[in-house]
């Protein structure tokens, strides 16, 4: 049987690339990943007030393909319009809550902290994503040449970025940083910082400035450091700005320390996807006792990926 074709809608920031991406290769598909762009003011106006036609964005030069994977609000109506427009059965599969008519979609994969629900809606929990366990091994050692060769154990930082939720102050970074002091005191470790592509330089340079010579920062945006950082790691806190770090560090079965930001706007979601990732045994927060714990590996791409195989039959 052929492989079947696919385009990849998404705004290109990398908690969506990582979730099309991921599916795609779950459902073992070829694929092209396009960065959708809206025409003039329709980036400012929700999709259910937004004309189903190609007007609305940029021409995506890609005529042949059997499935839609599109993740972010500006890909919902190019979705909606490729698939009314192919000359052939063509599958359309949203990521997140499309906040429109379900109905023109086949699937939408949804979190369960998104509250959404419907016949062709798979929920998860927490974020899908592109990471896989052979890959996280095959880099495990990536970092050797990074770190200090004292023996200590290994405990990662991953880092987000500001938010319309939560800020990157000096304060806010100070606060999460004289924690790791604290813990210091009590365990031999040594710190590796991980930046992800919306993290801030000049809070990279804090990081550096603040941990010294004796930790590990890595200064720029580097895949095979953020895989390596998960091999190696004995505990893993992230920032509670992203969701979809969370929700990759959870396929390690590792235990993750939550570094927690004081809002700036009711952040309910987060929230609930905190308090179900909790509940599930996989996070405690930063601050809390250091302890060992282990949870089943959440491997949620792959699951929803055996789900959309069966309804379509391929």
């Amino acid at each position: 049987m052929r492989k079947l074709k696919g385009i990849l809608l998404s705004e290109g920031m990398h908690g969506m690339i990582s979730q099309v991406e991921g599916l795609a290769k779950a459902l073992d598909i070829d694929f092209t990943h396009h960065k959708v762009e809206l025409n003039n003011l329709w980036s400012l106006i929700p999709p259910k007030f937004t004309p189903i036609s190609q007007s609305v964005y940029k021409r995506i030069n890609q005529s042949d393909f059997d499935l839609i994977i599109s993740c972010g609000r500006k890909s919902i109506i190019p979705s909606i319009h490729l698939k009314s427009i192919s000359n052939k059965k063509v599958f359309n599969i949203h990521i997140q809550d499309p906040k429109i008519n379900f109905n023109h979609f086949d699937f939408i994969v949804a979190p369960e902290h998104d509250g959404i629900n419907g016949s062709n809606v798979i929920t998860t929990k927490g974020a899908i994503h592109y990471l896989k366990e052979s890959e996280i091994e095959e880099n495990k050692n990536y970092l050797n040449s990074f770190l200090k060769k004292d023996g200590r154990k290994i405990w990662c930082l991953i880092l987000g970025g500001p938010t319309k939720y939560y800020d990157y102050s000096t304060k806010n970074l100070k606060h999460i940083f004289s924690i790791f002091y604290k813990l210091l005191k009590k365990h031999a470790f040594q710190l590796v910082v991980i930046p992800s592509m919306r993290t801030p330089l000049s809070t990279i340079h804090y990081a550096k400035e603040f941990f010294g010579e004796n930790h590990t920062v890595i200064m720029k945006v580097d895949k095979k450091a953020y895989l390596s950082a998960l091999a190696i790691s004995e505990n893993i806190i992230v920032t509670c700005d992203s969701s979809s770090m969370v929700s990759e560090a959870a396929l390690t079965g590792k235990p993750i320390y939550i570094a927690n930001i004081l809002p700036k706007k009711n952040d309910i979601r987060f929230q609930r996807f905190r308090n179900l990732f909790r509940e599930l045994n996989i996070t405690r927060n930063l601050g809390e006792d250091i302890e060992i714990w282990d949870y089943p590996k959440l491997d949620e791409t792959n699951r929803v990926a055996n789900i959309i195989k069966q309804r379509i039959s391929y």
